[in-house]
């Protein structure tokens, strides 16, 4: 039973995510189909691969994602299939790849798709990967619809800034549940603050975030904390703050998907 995920910014307001799941249906027997999120920002490709890039891992080998964000074709941005760690990755080659997968990420493979001409570009999640995810699951031979390439095209991605005294990073995530998750690495923090005291700098200057706790709780309900998600990346939180306290971070500091999160490393 092949498993397909979903990724998109196609809400479930309309028709096409029902359309989407119709054809993966109708193309392939079995299917054990899973969203991962069909609410993405629209055209959000860095939003799209902060989602997959926290869960894929956790997928066995031989499942194919489908990612319907941002999926333009162009001659210099052709639809593309990565296969990394035994898993498919079925998308636009436009530089989400490169925010999807770790830098030093080597691919199993990577191949563009054949394109025969009448195809339905305007719609490809559900008139072109769909189809190429059928054909995965069959076994089909890769040379039929596909052309092996030696890399994906890369885009930037805002990474912290070290300097001898603090840390800047920022917001890159906000969950629903107000959190606020940044792209400031565990690793990065050992790294630069190790067992030094510091304070976390936030939106409106709060100074009094000066901890990683290991889980919410380990404040009083409504309070802020700083942890590391399961992925590593620094998050700032309210400890219940969506059901007891009137909102999450995101409200109650006024923190935003690209403000600075600076950590202020203490002397020794």
């Amino acid at each position: 039973m092949p498993i397909i995920t979903l990724t998109s910014d196609l809400s479930t307001k309309d028709y096409y995510l029902a359309a989407v799941k119709a054809t993966a249906y109708r193309l392939i027997s079995d299917v054990k189909w899973i969203d991962v999120s069909n609410h993405i920002p629209p055209f959000d490709m860095a939003k799209a691969a902060f989602v997959l890039k926290n869960v894929w891992k956790e997928f066995p080998e031989g499942t194919i994602h489908i990612v319907g964000v941002a999926s333009e074709w162009t001659k210099k941005t052709p639809y593309a299939i990565v296969k990394m760690q035994g898993q498919y990755f079925i998308g636009t080659d436009n530089g989400f790849f490169s925010l999807l997968f770790d830098e030093t990420a080597v691919p199993d493979w990577i191949r563009t798709i054949k394109l025969q001409g009448d195809e339905d570009l305007s719609f490809p999640a559900k008139s072109i990967f769909v189809s190429i995810a059928a054909k995965i699951a069959a076994a089909e031979e890769l040379d039929d619809f596909s052309t092996e390439v030696e890399s994906y095209r890369r885009r930037p991605l805002p990474i912290p800034v070290v300097e001898y005294d603090n840390i800047r990073g920022m917001a890159i995530y906000v969950d629903s549940y107000g959190n606020v998750i940044t792209n400031i690495t565990r690793e990065l923090f050992e790294k630069e603050v190790g067992s030094k005291e510091f304070n976390i700098v936030i939106r409106r200057g709060d100074t009094d975030l000066n901890r990683i706790s290991r889980t919410y709780n380990e404040v009083p309900q409504g309070e802020k904390v700083a942890l590391f998600t399961s992925e590593g990346y620094l998050e700032i939180a309210i400890n219940r703050g969506v059901e007891g306290s009137g909102g999450g971070a995101t409200d109650l500091l006024g923190i935003r998907e690209n403000d600075i999160i600076r950590i202020e490393i203490l002397e020794e």
